[in-house]
């Protein structure tokens, strides 16, 4: 039988080493590139936040965010989600970023950004379609090169999230209300990514010049639609934030 999940608020130290352990878990990084139980205590301390998922008395996922200033406002950085791979399929993602929405807002926070990699579709996926998110933003190689797996010895790209929390597009996203990628939309092709790395980085390649052209225009990325050969990205101009 699968228990309910419940989310809230870490903050013991005893939570925030659980939390590196999870990293472990998910990310399988080397010492090096795991974020230290430090970092969540002070992400704790200074305004940001520490967020945990339990099954139980076991915490099985987290979301950390760091305090940002732009534009002479104050706004999240959600700078890693995980969950535990024997937990996954159980919306426990979801359910810690609709934990993080409304405490941000309780706090007269309006906007939380994070980045991702624009080559994992279903986290695209997940951003747009789900929650409502955009992006006008492409950071290229924004972590370097890193020894970490998961980055294939890729550039470590990023699209820049945003979450305006109270937009009608996120309250509509989350309700399960967004309508479906317009017509008229432009589309970033992705192919289906079972490819050598020499191919995987022309694809990175080509889709880096596309997006940073198309923002460039004044576009946002605002959803993605699955094809029978890999996926679209759909950006549509942009002016609402």
């Amino acid at each position: 039988m699968i228990s309910e999940i419940t989310i809230r608020k870490c903050d013991q130290l005893s939570e925030f080493h659980r939390c590196v352990e999870i990293q472990r878990e998910v990310w399988g990084e080397s010492d090096l590139e795991t974020e230290p139980y430090v970092t969540f205590v002070v992400a704790h301390q200074t305004g940001g936040q520490v967020i945990g998922a339990f099954d139980g008395a076991r915490m099985v996922g987290f979301c950390m965010s760091l305090v940002g200033f732009r534009n002479n406002a104050v706004y999240l950085h959600s700078h890693m989600t995980g969950v535990v791979p024997s937990c996954r399929d159980r919306r426990i993602g979801r359910l810690l970023k609709l934990f993080q929405r409304e405490e941000a807002l309780s706090r007269g926070i309006r906007l939380v950004e994070w980045t991702f990699d624009p080559l994992e579709i279903r986290n695209a996926h997940f951003n747009f379609n789900r929650l409502g998110a955009i992006s006008r933003q492409l950071i290229p190689n924004f972590y370097g090169i890193t020894t970490s797996p998961l980055h294939r010895g890729l550039p470590t790209d990023r699209l820049l999230v945003e979450w305006h929390l109270d937009s009608k597009r996120v309250v509509a996203a989350i309700n399960g209300l967004l309508p479906d990628p317009a017509d008229g939309a432009t589309i970033i092709h992705l192919p289906n990514l079972e490819l050598p790395a020499t191919a995987l980085a022309e694809v990175q390649s080509r889709i880096r010049a596309e997006f940073q052209r198309w923002f460039a225009k004044g576009y946002a990325a605002t959803s993605l639609r699955f094809t029978s050969s890999g996926a679209d990205y759909c950006l549509v101009p942009w002016s609402d934030f």
